[in-house]
């Protein structure tokens, strides 16, 4: 019978391998495999239609059928059954991937013997009698052997099992690691930046690492909250829920740096894996791809060619502009106005340094998007200089998910180019559906579009990648917000400082939710928290005033507004939170020449005015209506 047209209702066999329909057991070299039940019918599928290539489609419409499902569902798959059967994705015995299309089964396959059996039994009962004849005992000994047959199978059948209990126990041993967390490698250096060059190599592996939809990689903010503590695998899993830690230490000494690479299994704190790696000061910037590859490797992770080739890709090959780098990234994650000015200028550096850095481009255009928001400065100057950047940095590599991602951003907050917003997050979402700000940043473009619910479920998404990161958490509760969700804004609020108390954006969300729960009070107590805050923008001032007014303190409303308009003369002050002041004590036409300024401005929450509820009073005017036909309509 050829091998397309045999049945497979019993069992087949294929090298060491062994397959029961019936049960669903699979059993390699003789031991019992453990595989879930949808790389089992994955495995069905392409055994049954081996020979050919099989569409990634197919697959799915064969085995998932309705349900929807992305090629991270089925490369999980595929990793699983080869693992199981010893297979591999580079030398594969059983299942070859072809590239961009799909997988092909290229082993023999034959029906084992309990089949073949009753097929030859069908065609040719006298010879499967003889067959039979001859394993079966003489008549005159059965009754004397009875008791002897019954305790061998005895044995024979404890022997199985514990066999079988053995195998599965080392089955379960050799858990499949799906999830890693890499946290702060320890720095043991005595050079300047060692600190730096190591929270660097680490930053990268993350990055390289969450390119790869197979594998969940913990968000770079999330893993890094746990430097300095004591390292408790198991703390870990529990509140990250992954399967490995990758942890080690870099030692700078002179010109050369020594990284120990660990991986560590997350359930029992065992070394699943480990690697030392020895370079010179001027070639740090290998370490990161020739460690995410080795991982890898180590974790037998199905990679096209593309994948490997951006895996061990080296950025730059000039030192101290891999240096510069670090240092900037470095100050970039501590997000205030004097950190930014310091990523700015270490990412101008290392430009400097090789002006073909894509990944430095990249740093300069979340820095100058950051500050455009954070430090209170015009958006007028600083985002053409994010949009620049970003556009430098994917004319030199269009697969950087950091640049698409702040193209995202400038497009949705500062452009106002809707279609081109929708395609640089599709754009950023094929890249790379792990990083974080993508979903962060589509807030705004949902929020503008009247999706506000979908931007609640977007920024949950970051927040599952990041489940530690104050920014993200403070961002589900201004997703919140704009949906008209304020009993929960206020609850996510309030997880968020519990966090950290001294997070801006989650105190505005706050006193903002309580404001509109009816509770001004309390919302005037935490917009004063918030003005008390270090280096923080008029915000906080402008909600003040108008839940000020809204309480009927008019008079306490109108010195702030005072206040920011003295500020002004020094600094500067975003037209917007001055429109909110006069919206709060029911100036209307103040309020709308405001909002015309912050038009003109570009200030980046004017896209989201028909959501704000400060501006509620101002909606029936014809004046808002045509602004905000403008602002959709992109111009």
């Amino acid at each position: 019978m050829p091998q397309s047209e045999l049945p497979f209702s019993g069992e087949v066999r294929f090298g060491d391998v062994v397959i029961d329909r019936a049960s669903f057991a699979v059993y390699r070299g003789g031991k019992p495999r453990e595989i879930t039940p949808r790389a089992f019918d994955v495995l069905m599928y392409l055994v049954e239609n081996r020979g050919r290539v099989i569409e990634k489609q197919e697959i799915f419409d064969a085995v998932w059928k309705e349900t929807f499902v992305t090629d991270n569902a089925l490369m999980r798959a595929v990793r699983e059954i080869r693992r199981e059967l010893g297979d591999s994705a580079t030398e594969p015995k059983y299942i070859e991937t072809i590239h961009k299309r799909g997988y092909r089964f290229i082993a023999e396959v034959e029906q084992a013997i309990a089949e073949i059996e009753d097929e030859a039994s069908r065609q040719a009962p006298d010879e499967a009698s003889s067959a039979r004849e001859l394993i079966a005992p003489p008549r005159g000994t059965e009754a004397a052997s009875g008791i002897s047959r019954m305790l061998a199978f005895g044995l024979l059948f404890a022997a199985f099992a514990a066999v079988a209990a053995f195998a599965i126990f080392f089955t379960r041993g050799e858990r499949p690691i799906r999830s890693i967390a890499v946290i702060p490698l320890e720095s043991a250096g005595s050079g300047p930046d060692s600190e730096h060059l190591s929270d660097g190599i680490a930053e990268s592996v993350i990055n390289s690492l969450s390119e790869l939809q197979e594998l969940k990689v913990v968000a770079r903010t999330t893993a890094f909250r746990y430097r300095g503590q004591e390292f408790d695998p198991q703390k870990i899993r529990r509140e990250l829920g992954v399967d490995a830690i990758l942890t080690g230490r870099v030692v700078q000494s002179g010109d050369e740096l020594t990284v120990q690479a660990d991986l560590i299994d997350a359930a029992d704190g065992s070394q699943v894996w480990g690697s030392r790696y020895v370079r010179r000061l001027s070639a740090a910037y290998e370490l990161p791809g020739a460690i995410a590859a080795d991982l890898a490797k180590k974790l037998e992770l199905d990679l096209t060619d593309q994948q490997a080739k951006r895996l061990t890709k080296n950025y730059t090959e000039n030192s101290e502009a891999y240096r510069l780098f670090s240092l900037g990234r470095f100050f970039w994650n501590k997000r205030s106005e004097d950190a930014l000015n310091k990523s700015i200028e270490y990412f101008e550096q290392a430009i400097e340094k090789d002006p073909n850095f894509a990944l430095a481009y990249a740093g300069l255009a979340d820095s100058y998007a950051v500050m455009a928001i954070s430090a209170d400065l015009p958006a007028r100057e600083v985002m053409p200089k994010a949009e620049a950047a970003a556009r430098k940095a994917l004319e030199l590599d269009d697969g950087l998910v950091e640049a698409h991602a702040t193209m995202l951003r400038v497009k949705a907050q500062y452009e106002w180019d809707w279609a081109g917003a929708e395609r640089e997050y599709r754009r950023a979402l094929e890249l790379n559906p792990n990083y974080p700000m993508t979903h962060i940043y589509y807030l705004s473009y949902l929020v503008s579009a009247g999706k506000a619910d979908e931007a609640v479920a977007s920024v949950k998404r970051a927040q599952e990648l990041d489940p530690l990161s104050l920014v993200a958490n403070a961002v589900v509760a201004r997703a919140m917000f704009f949906a008209g969700r304020y009993d929960e804004a206020v609850a996510q609020s309030r997880k968020t400082l519990e966090m950290d108390e001294n997070v801006f954006l989650a105190r505005l969300i706050l006193g903002r939710s309580l404001a509109r729960s009816g509770d001004l009070n309390a919302a005037i107590a935490e917009f004063e928290k918030a003005k008390r805050l270090p280096g923080m923008n008029s915000e906080s001032t402008s909600l003040l005033a108008h839940t000020l007014a809204a309480a009927g303190r008019t008079g306490e409303a109108r010195k702030l507004l005072e206040e920011l308009m003295r500020l002004s003369a020094t600094r500067y002050v975003q037209p917007f939170d001055i429109a909110i002041v006069h919206a709060g004590l029911g100036e209307r036409e103040a309020a709308l020449d405001w909002l015309e300024r912050a038009y003109e401005h570009r200030n980046h929450q004017v896209p989201l005015i028909d959501s704000v509820p400060e501006f509620a009073e101002l909606k029936s005017d014809p004046r808002f209506a045509s602004l905000l036909q403008r602002i959709r309509a992109g111009i």
